[in-house]
């Protein structure tokens, strides 16, 4: 035990009211300067078993704990979970619930307020942790102004400040553009020399690579552990766990070649060294004259916040019935305020949106929220209802449907989105994978004709991704149009025909998904990255979005 930075024997906790353990039999041991990725798919226990290293299960979440854990050499006391907190950090899941200051540098600074650090060695750890996650210079704003994105950075920010021996991070990049995310595990690289152990709970697997351990967790078990190399080399066993596979190991087995290699670069040499090329490009196709009808047209759009702040500037775009469209940019760049004008969500501050041929500044807002409907970024935004049933019929209720009607479109909207059964339910009782899934469910039982999508899979395993992003794709194809804000690229890649680039509130790239990925340079510069089998397209002189078509497009 002396060797290790955390020991678990035989951990097992079950929720008070709960019939079966969210963790059974867990054990697991961290040493020293080791950096840990856990994934698996939504309930497997992960935040269970993160909450359980910094002692606030059982200290704050009540159940009967069973089992032996050290932190440093020394018993874990629940009772003790000040000290606890000290030596192992923790940055939730629901990020925003960890925020609560009224700006940036007193939200870092509270947590060295509560460690009794002095005031003359405050500065330089509030300004020193904002530098290690990108927000230097935001030290004045109000964590409620910052973007998804920024928010998660300073909920970082606030735990690094501390100065833990293991930073845990459940689910850290969720709301990070692709660049975000690379430097998220850039810093837990880096931060090996500075700190005992960094434990990093996450869902998407390109990045987990850098780790120096991979922890796969199912039903509330390790059913695998070990170095990246060895645990992502089988995509069937990770696919059925809920887990994305790596494309890379995906367009290999598909070309009957061993998964062996995890990098873009290894990948692309390996299907050339097997005689595989390029085929012929098929026929060029004439690109017929859109017949799309305008069904929401941005002329001249600026939105200024309070305070002044221009997040949206002169955007002008036309938008047409039946679109399946993309808006991704970094952090902060205005996605989120240009889609929430057409809701009205937002008035424009200079400029019009028009909905249906008709100015959102002329609509009755409740009358456009029936033809648009609005999924927010963060499901809590928008449930309050005090039953999953009732949260769904609120807006059926409010139109003034029948019953009958009303339970028909609750059933419906229920079973489409994987939650039929649970009319019953306390929302708030739900993991956020499945509160994001409510959320889409009470807006599609209002049938809109335009639906709005903000980061659709975040807090999503790749199940309840793909089962999202398919019903999504089926309401496309009868002619609903979807607009969806997302950091996700093999989300754009696959499953969107248009792509809109924002950077610094205007539009830079607007074309078909192809165009979108054409320029690695500018996707760089803009904190974006192509999906790992385009770059491996690109290696090898094909043009493709998804392993399927990579595999169409080459020839022995």
């Amino acid at each position: 035990m002396t060797n290790s930075v955390i020991d678990i024997r035989d951990l097992t906790f079950t929720y008070r009211g709960a019939s079966r353990p969210a963790l059974q039999n867990v054990s697991y041991r961290h040493h020293p300067g080791e950096f840990i990725a856990i994934m698996g798919p939504t309930g497997a226990g992960k935040s269970t078993f993160c909450r359980c290293l910094n002692g606030l299960i059982p200290a704050f979440t009540k159940g009967t704990l069973i089992g032996e854990m050290t932190v440093m050499g020394e018993p874990v006391d629940p009772r003790s979970v000040y000290r606890t907190a000290q030596r192992i950090g923790l940055v939730f899941q629901d990020f925003e619930a960890q925020l609560f200051s009224t700006n940036v540098e007193l939200e870092v600074a509270f947590t060295l307020e509560n460690f009794a650090v002095s005031p003359t060695e405050m500065r330089p750890r509030v300004d020193q942790a904002l530098k290690r996650v990108g927000l230097t210079g935001f030290g004045a704003r109000d964590p409620s102004t910052l973007s998804g994105g920024e928010k998660q950075r300073l909920a970082i920010a606030s735990v690094l400040a501390g100065g833990p021996s293991v930073l845990v991070m459940d689910e850290p990049t969720t709301d990070l553009d692709p660049i975000g995310k690379r430097d998220i595990f850039a810093l837990c690289a880096a931060l090996r020399n500075e700190i005992k152990g960094i434990v990093l709970v996450e869902h998407e697997t390109e990045h987990v690579i850098l780790a120096d351990r991979l922890v796969i967790v199912s039903d509330g078990r390790i059913v695998r552990s070990g170095p990246p190399s060895d645990t992502l080399v089988d995509p069937e066993f990770l696919e059925g766990l809920g887990v994305r596979p790596l494309q890379t190991t995906v367009l290999l087995r598909k070309l009957g070649l061993p998964s062996e290699s995890l990098g873009v670069e290894d990948t692309a040499e390996a299907v050339r060294r097997a005689g595989w090329r390029a085929a012929p490009p098929p026929a060029p196709q004439a690109t017929p004259v859109s017949t799309f009808e305008p069904i929401i047209e941005i002329n001249g759009l600026t939105h200024r916040y309070a305070g002044g702040g221009t997040a949206v500037s002169d955007v002008s775009l036309t938008l047409h019935r039946g679109e399946f469209v993309a808006v991704v940019g970094q952090n902060g760049c205005g996605k989120t305020t240009l889609v929430k004008h057409f809701n009205a969500l937002h008035l424009p501050s200079k400029g019009s949106v028009k909905v249906l041929g008709k100015d959102t500044r002329d609509w009755a807002l409740p009358e456009l929220g029936r033809h648009v409907g609005y999924v927010f970024q963060n499901p809590d935004h928008q449930i309050f209802a005090d039953t999953v049933g009732e949260e769904v019929a609120f807006s059926p209720k409010n139109y003034g449907f029948s019953t009958d009607e009303i339970d028909g479109r609750v059933r419906h909207a229920l079973e489409i989105v994987g939650l039929a059964g649970r009319e019953n339910d306390d929302p708030f009782a739900l993991t956020k994978g499945e509160r994001q899934q409510l959320a889409l469910a009470s807006v599609l039982a209002t049938t809109p004709v335009i639906l709005v999508l903000d980061e659709p899979t975040t807090g999503l395993d790749y199940h309840g991704q793909t089962a999202i992003l398919n019903l999504v794709r089926k309401l496309n194809r009868t002619g609903v149009t979807v607009i969806m804000v997302t950091h996700t690229m093999w989300v754009v890649a696959e499953y969107a025909e248009r792509c809109i680039v924002m950077q610094g509130g205007h539009v830079v790239l607007d074309g078909d998904v192809y165009a979108c990925f054409r320029d690695p340079g500018l996707l760089a510069s803009l904190a974006l990255q192509a999906p790992e089998v385009v770059r491996i397209g690109r290696l090898l002189g094909v043009e493709a979005r998804s392993v399927e078509e990579l595999v169409s497009r080459l020839e022995k």
